[in-house]
C-alpha cells in the first residue's frame, strides 16, 4: 500500500475496498505523479467546504477519481478504461465547478475539461508509464469514449455513480451509511440499454428506488441557494484578483487550495478579505424574490441538473426507472424541477 491509501481516513479506506475488493497494482506509480497528486489538494466541494454553512467532510478530487477508477476496474477489469477514470479530472483546478462559474458555464460545467489531454501529455511521469505499459495517449485521455466509464444524463456511469455515493457518505451531506452503499453497489451489473450500449444497471427495482431516492435529495443540494452562492462568490473573488492581477490562471492549476485561500486572505483589497472572511463565517445566506439592495447577490435562472434515471432489469429486458415506479418517477421530477430563489445574497 503506497503513501496515498495509507493517509486516508478509515471511512474512505472501506469505501474504495467496496467498490474493488482489489486495489490493482498499476494504478500506484500513476497515483504517486505530481500530476495526479496535485488533486489531493482540491475539494470536490467547489470550495464550499471552507464556510461554516457547510458541514462537509475531506474528499479530494484525487480520491474522487481513483473511486471511479476502482468502479471500472470492478465491472471492466480494463486497464484502458481505468485509467481514464483515473484522469478524467486532472485538469480539474481550485474550487473545481466554481471556475466553471467564472467562465460562465453554469449548464454543462464542462469549462476545464479541455486542458486534459495537455495535462497528461506535459506529465513526463505519466507519460513514461503509459510508454512502459503500452499504451497511446488517446487511449486514456478521454473517458468518455468508454460507456461504463461516462455517458450522457440521466444515464448511469461510474462518473456519476462515484460522485453520488461519495457526496451523500457526507462529502455534500452525510446520507449513506457504508452498508447501505455496498447493498446498492452490489445490485449493479453491466446492462444493454435501450441503444444496444453497455451502462450501468440495477438487478432489483427496490434498491434501485433507494438509491434515486437519495439521489434526488443530493441533486437538489447541488443547488441550493447557499451551494451556488458560494460557488459564484468564489468565482467572482477569483476574478477580481485576476483583473487586478493578484492571481493568474496557472496558479488554479498549480497551487492548492489551502494556497489560494491564503491569497485571497492577504491581497490587500480589504473588500475581497472582507467578503470572504463574512461568508466564511456565515451560518446561512438570505434570499428574496426582490432585487436586494446595496447588497452582493447572486442570481442564476439555469444551472446544470444532476440527475440520474437508470436501467432496472424488468422479466428479460431493461427498462428506465422513470417509466416503471411511480416512486422514482416522482424523486426524478423533484430533482429536475427544482428551483432556487431568485435572488440569494449576504449582507456586505
Amino acid at each position: 500500500m503506497n503513501d496515498y491509501l495509507e493517509n486516508l481516513n478509515e471511512t474512505t479506506k472501506k469505501y474504495f475496498k467496496i467498490l474493488s475488493d482489489e486495489f490493482p497494482k498499476f494504478l500506484y506509480d500513476y497515483i504517486d505523479t505530481p500530476a495526479m497528486q496535485k488533486q489531493a489538494k482540491i475539494s470536490v466541494s467547489c470550495g464550499t467546504i471552507y464556510s461554516k454553512m457547510f458541514n462537509q467532510m475531506w474528499y479530494s478530487s484525487l480520491d474522487h477519481s481513483v473511486a471511479v477508477a476502482l468502479i471500472i476496474w470492478n465491472f471492466t477489469k480494463d486497464q484502458k478504461q481505468t485509467l481514464s477514470g483515473l484522469f478524467h479530472d486532472i485538469a480539474t483546478p481550485v474550487f473545481k465547478h466554481s471556475i466553471d462559474f467564472l467562465n460562465k458555464d453554469y449548464e454543462k460545467q464542462e469549462s476545464t475539461e479541455e486542458l486534459t489531454t495537455k495535462i497528461i501529455s506535459e506529465s513526463k511521469e505519466i507519460m513514461n508509464l503509459l510508454q512502459r505499459d503500452g499504451i497511446k495517449l488517446e487511449e486514456v485521455s478521454n473517458y468518455h469514449i468508454y460507456h461504463i466509464a461516462d455517458n450522457d444524463t440521466p444515464k448511469l456511469s461510474s462518473d456519476r455513480l462515484e460522485y453520488t455515493f461519495s457526496n451523500g457518505l457526507g462529502a455534500t451531506e452525510k446520507m449513506w451509511e457504508l452498508n447501505e452503499i455496498e447493498e446498492i453497489y452490489k445490485n449493479i451489473e453491466i446492462q444493454e440499454n435501450e441503444e444496444g450500449v453497455q451502462e450501468l444497471g440495477f438487478r432489483d427495482l427496490k434498491i434501485a428506488e433507494k438509491f434515486v431516492h437519495t439521489m434526488s435529495i443530493l441533486s437538489r443540494l447541488y443547488r441550493r441557494d447557499k451551494t451556488i452562492f458560494s460557488m459564484q462568490l468564489l468565482a467572482d473573488i477569483i476574478k477580481k484578483m485576476s483583473d487586478e492581477n493578484m492571481i493568474t490562471l496557472k496558479d488554479l492549476y498549480e497551487l492548492s487550495e489551502k494556497e489560494v485561500i491564503e491569497k485571497i486572505e492577504n491581497c490587500g483589497d480589504e473588500n475581497i478579505t472582507k467578503s470572504f472572511n463574512i461568508w466564511k463565517n456565515a451560518s446561512k445566506v438570505n434570499t428574496s424574490e426582490t432585487l436586494p439592495i446595496n447588497k452582493y447577490y447572486v442570481s442564476i435562472e439555469k444551472m446544470k441538473v444532476r440527475y440520474i434515471n437508470p436501467l432496472v432489469r424488468n422479466g428479460k429486458k431493461y427498462e428506465r426507472i422513470y417509466d416503471i415506479s411511480k416512486n422514482a418517477k416522482e424523486d426524478i421530477e423533484k430533482a429536475i424541477n427544482y428551483k432556487t430563489a431568485k435572488y440569494v445574497y449576504l449582507d456586505f
